[in-house]
């Protein structure tokens, strides 16, 4: 089975990361073995620390899920190198019941593409121009398989016009000059004259080598080669033994790499007239070939999608892949999918709460690294269980997870809301941190929350931190920007907004100063925040 992709959403907070790789560790733990877990965005400063904690490296980084050419089933057929002769390139054509081959060096790089066609026309020029030039003798030698019987002035490549010794009225050819590569049958006085003319090659074609008469001849510079075959077939021969590098193409190619989009080839398959092209690797290395066919019904990437289940938030190009599962904690969205698939949703503070009951079910223990990962997860999402959206799911398997990992509620809870460092962090970062966008209703909005145990310091940069937003909303458009500076020890949330004071006031039934307001209680951008909005607008 090919690989399946969990990821969570965009601008991925502790838990849409962990609850990714809990579910991927459990899968393979399973016996699937082919479940990979990816991230959409930067980490977390937090979730940097909880990784590092218990020994996590962070998850691969999935910036699309468009069908690449690495999903395709494409041709492998075999390669050759540009010293190959034309005629074992047509034979493994033939064998392998393609029509084009691609060339390549000794590294495997792409050298050029050889086609039937290429073979054909190269042929068929020869008719009108017999001559060769620097032919290879270890290629002609292989083709014709000949030998040779004299070796002459010829070291390693032979040129010269293709003559086939055929007497007239019965008298012996006369050889002007000595670029000649003469083929001849049994002619005794054929081959005298050869030798004694000092053509570039005489091929005996088909005869017993008559070695006594060939050794009068010591001193010339002839080469002497036997071919089993006769002359006609020898003849023909002879052009097949040029290396493909002469033939193939080399210029205008056109190829594509593993990591290219199909949307992307299709563009450029229409425009070009080749019947296949070379697939290369990210090292420049040949792999394979694809054609127009391969483009018809290309394999979708599998994917499992955490903590989310809204287009807006997931991985672009999701429409062009295979979802095979949802796990998320959130209301339903507008994800669609082409066939019925297991969506598991439910009232829990935190997505790693259902995997953790999912590794139950399973009677399937985390390792207590991951359990102290996944600890982590549920205390970051439930707000150290103060979310209103904390269950008694929520504590009951955090509290277990804990146990796995030998640690405390209190040890994670205190390095996970450590406010070291955050105060050196940009205003935009600590927004874009944990940054969801929501649309409602025909409004589009973009809601921040950062987590902290000291509002007052946050609000001491609140003119940077609405600097941020305004610059957030008019580049993406968005009606409204919000930020939750969710105070862990008072227990509610401070509210700093860029757009209407009507909206922010009645949604929340407070008064508003400045672009800020106190929320007592509030904890949930999820639960508190998105419902409120949702009810006024309708």
């Amino acid at each position: 089975m090919s690989t399946v992709y969990v990821v969570g959403h965009r601008n991925p907070d502790t838990d849409s990361v962990v609850s990714a790789m809990a579910y991927a560790a459990l899968r393979n733990a399973s016996g699937d073995r082919n479940y990979v877990a990816g991230r959409l965005d930067h980490l977390s400063d937090e979730t940097k620390r909880m990784l590092a904690k218990f020994g996590f490296s962070s998850p691969v980084r999935i910036k699309d899920v468009r069908t690449q050419v690495s999903d395709i089933d494409f041709d492998r057929p075999p390669v050759l190198e540009p010293s190959a002769t034309l005629d074992y390139a047509w034979k493994t054509m033939n064998d392998n019941g393609t029509t084009s081959i691609p060339v390549v060096n000794p590294d495997g790089t792409l050298f050029g593409t050889l086609s039937a066609g290429d073979i054909a026309s190269y042929t068929l020029n020869t008719i009108d121009d017999p001559h060769v030039t620097e032919l290879p003798l270890f290629n002609l030698l292989g083709v014709l398989e000949g030998q040779i019987a004299k070796d002459g002035k010829c070291v390693d490549m032979i040129s010269g016009d293709i003559v086939i010794a055929i007497p007239s009225n019965g008298g012996a050819i006369s050889f002007t000059g000595s670029d000649r590569i003469v083929l001849c049958g049994d002619q005794p006085d054929m081959i005298r004259n050869a030798l004694e003319s000092n053509v570039n090659a005489l091929i005996l074609c088909g005869v017993t080598l008559d070695k006594e008469l060939i050794s009068q001849y010591k001193d010339s510079d002839t080469c002497v080669i036997y071919t089993p075959f006769d002359v006609l077939r020898t003849s023909k021969l002879i052009s097949q033994s040029m290396p493909i590098e002469r033939v193939c193409a080399r210029e205008d190619l056109v190829c594509f790499h593993l990591t290219d989009y199909i949307d992307d080839v299709r563009d450029t398959i229409l425009k070009s007239r080749y019947r296949s092209y070379p697939v290369l690797d990210e090292e420049d290395k040949v792999v394979g070939t694809l054609s127009r066919f391969h483009l018809l019904r290309p394999r979708r990437k599998n994917i499992v999608l955490v903590d989310h289940n809204e287009s807006a938030q997931s991985v672009p190009g999701l429409e062009q892949a295979e979802i095979l599962e949802i796990i998320d904690h959130h209301r339903l969205a507008d994800i669609q999918t082409s066939q019925p698939i297991n969506v598991r949703n439910e009232t829990v503070g935190s997505t790693t709460t259902i995997i953790a009951e999912m590794y139950q079910e399973c009677g399937i223990a985390p390792s207590p690294a991951m359990a102290g990962l996944m600890v982590s997860a549920i205390l970051s999402d439930t707000v150290m269980f103060k979310s209103p959206t904390c269950t008694e799911r929520d504590k009951v398997l955090a509290n277990r997870l804990a146990r796995i990992a030998g640690i405390t509620i209190e040890e994670i809870g205190a390095e996970l809301y450590d406010a070291s460092g955050v105060n050196n962090l940009s205003a935009e970062r600590l927004i874009r941190t944990d940054f969801k966008e929501f649309h409602i209703a025909g409004q589009t909005l973009g809601v921040s929350q950062i987590i902290c145990v000291d509002s007052k310091s946050m609000t001491g940069r609140k003119d940077e931190f609405l600097e941020t937003m305004e610059m957030l909303k008019k580049k993406n458009g968005y009606d409204m920007v919000i930020l939750m500076l969710t105070d862990v020890l008072l227990e509610g949330t401070v509210l700093l907004y860029i757009g209407s004071d009507d909206v922010i006031q009645n949604a929340f039934s407070a008064e508003a100063h400045d672009n800020e307001l106190f929320l007592p209680g509030v904890m949930s951008r999820k639960k508190q925040i998105i419902p409120m909005l949702t009810a006024l607008w309708g």
